[in-house]
């Protein structure tokens, strides 16, 4: 079964999420992991790995270049956000 999930993808400085720009994603995939295999796929910089989980929210990590992601299940909150593109 698929699910959906959002997905904040930004910039860091000093290994921390910086916002100085991001991509939300609203992704459909059976995991987390899949949603950010689509996501990784789309921006082309190579692998990532999970960087902690809270259970809520989940923060990944590229090797190859200094960004960060955010999944997290997508629900109706999410909506208020203007730019939020469909993978």
């Amino acid at each position: 079964m698929k699910n959906e999930y959002f997905v904040e993808v930004t910039d860091t400085f000093g290994g921390e999420a910086n916002y100085a720009w991001v991509h939300r994603f609203r992704v459909l995939a059976s995991t987390e992991r899949g949603a950010m295999r689509k996501v990784a796929t789309r921006f082309g910089y190579g692998p990532t790995t999970k960087d902690y989980d809270t259970g809520d929210i989940q923060r990944w990590v590229w090797k190859n270049a200094c960004l960060c992601a955010f999944v997290e299940r997508y629900d109706n909150q999410a909506e208020h956000v203007r730019s939020v593109e469909s993978i």
